[in-house]
């Protein structure tokens, strides 16, 4: 009898499935991560076998007067005996210094009032580190995962507080730092693809077994993939999800994943959100910031001759000082030879870097055009939030528009564009498309019910000449203060 009894527990716990557990990383990413405090340093084995000791000197925070929101963050080092001053994420890339190539994705102050701690970050500072000639990741691993042009439409990236729909109001004094990476897009129309090869960990609602205790947070909107250096990617606010993306399959880099949307806690502008999560030197699950991650990948696969930035975006109040930047630029010639500003009111002014104060409240957006040494032409556009100083958390309007298509557009073309406005009710958005022809008007619904189907007003235009037009959109709120977004429509020969 004892017998039978040691059988039939064995066979009863035989027959328990065991929980699937995370597999260990297959290989190494390219990167090294070193988490300092200030006065520490430490010396790093880069991903080619060599050396580097860093040191962290100093960190310096700027917050604003109005939500004590960090708005620059900025971190001195001595790497290998010379010193430099990294600027910490806000649209930076890794610079070349002393035989590395090094970055500073986060520092500490970003946890002390922020609506979240995402970053595993328990020191003073984050620094990464590559050797001087290597890629940022290696190469035919990792691709844009947004069938759309770069900076085709709003951003919030890389701890730039988040502002799109209306959350940059000073009462909320925690902030939301973006983490990860938004980007805007026209609803429905912005295929999302895969950024790496990678296991489908979580889709949906529905998760693997044995990941619990990992960066997957299942929602009806949001797919994570798991790649073989065990970061975690997640995709976010998808309008659909590709039938092929099944869970517990693996997919191929530039897979369909789904379709850009406004779904889950989207606060109801289109945009895929896009995080990656690995393992930080602190032990802790963390944010692996990706902006500079994103930019090579798409360099790569578009060779853009050059890439206009003004951004993050700013927010202050009528008579601040207001700093214009737009030293963020790249060019592949490795020189730009010109800086121009042209600001909503009409005037104009050169240099990477102006100071401007408004008189009025209101959503500006404000046009950089940069030119290189090769002749070649890009625009980007500063969003600056202006409040009123006697009504501080009265925010005025904001407004996002979208486009597509945004490669590939040629005369006579039809492009579809969409717009949502954020805040205001009242009005409704004038188009000037930037070619001469009629204002067109629309009028979208304001956001009073963030996932209404039709939330997003449509129009489309073609043009008939190839060329760049810089296309406006605007709303006036029930105040007067206007809101004012900008599109760069790059229209190709025949």
């Amino acid at each position: 009898m004892h017998r039978l009894v040691i059988r039939l527990a064995a066979a009863w716990l035989a027959a328990i499935p065991v929980l699937a557990q995370p597999p260990e990383p297959a290989r190494q990413p390219l990167l090294r991560a070193v988490d300092l405090a200030v006065g520490e340093s430490a010396t790093v084995e880069l991903c080619d076998g060599t050396r580097a000791t860093v040191r962290l000197l100093d960190v310096r925070e700027s917050r604003d007067a109005i939500r004590a929101a960090i708005r620059s963050a900025e971190a001195d080092v001595e790497v290998n005996g010379e010193r430099l001053t990294l600027g910490s994420g806000n649209y930076r890339l890794p610079v070349s210094v002393a035989g590395v190539r090094i970055d500073c994705p986060v520092t500490h102050g970003y946890r002390t009032n922020a609506e979240s701690d995402v970053w595993g970050l328990e020191k003073d500072a984050r620094l990464r580190l590559w050797p001087a000639q290597s890629p940022l990741q290696e190469p035919g691993t990792f691709r844009y995962p947004l069938k759309q042009r770069w900076f085709a439409s709003a951003t919030q990236m890389a701890n730039e507080p988040v502002y799109v729909d209306g959350v940059e109001r000073p009462s909320l004094r925690k902030i939301y730092y973006h983490y990860g990476l938004d980007m805007g897009g026209p609803e429905g129309l912005a295929e999302v693809t895969a950024a790496t090869d990678g296991q489908v960990v979580s889709r949906g609602t529905d998760r693997l077994p044995g990941y619990e205790d990992t960066p997957v947070a299942p929602r009806y909107d949001v797919v994570y993939l798991l790649d073989n250096q065990g970061w975690y990617y997640r995709y976010s606010h998808l309008m659909t999800i590709d039938p092929a993306v099944k869970l517990g399959a693996t997919v191929r880099l530039g897979q369909p994943i789904g379709v850009l949307g406004k779904e889950g806690g989207s606060g109801g502008w289109s945009h895929l959100h896009f995080d990656i999560f690995s393992r930080q030197p602190s032990g802790k699950w963390g944010v692996q910031e990706g902006y500079a991650l994103l930019w090579e990948a798409y360099v790569a696969e578009h060779a853009p001759p050059l890439i206009a930035v003004a951004r993050p975006h700013q927010l202050a109040a009528v008579g601040d000082d207001v700093v214009l930047d737009g030293s963020r630029s790249w060019s592949a010639a490795r020189e730009i030879v010109r800086y121009e500003w042209t600001c909503t009111d009409g005037t104009t002014a050169t240099g990477p870097v102006v100071h401007r104060r408004y008189d009025r409240p209101g959503c500006y957006s404000e046009i950089l055009k940069v030119v290189d040494a090769a002749g070649a032409t890009d625009y980007d556009f500063a969003v600056v939030q202006i409040l009123d100083p006697a009504q501080l958390d009265t925010l005025p309007a904001s407004i996002h528009p979208a486009y597509a298509p945004s490669f590939g557009v040629r005369p006579g073309d039809e492009v579809t564009f969409k717009v949502r406005s954020f805040g205001t009710t009242h009005g409704e958005e004038s188009w000037d498309f930037g070619d001469g022809s009629p204002a067109v008007t629309t009028r979208s619904d304001g956001n009073v019910e963030q996932h209404a189907k039709d939330g997003y007003a449509v129009t489309k235009h073609r043009y008939e000449k190839p060329g760049h037009y810089l296309v406006r959109v605007e709303r006036t709120d029930a105040h007067g203060y206007k809101a004012t977004a900008r599109l760069h429509v790059r229209v190709a020969e025949k």
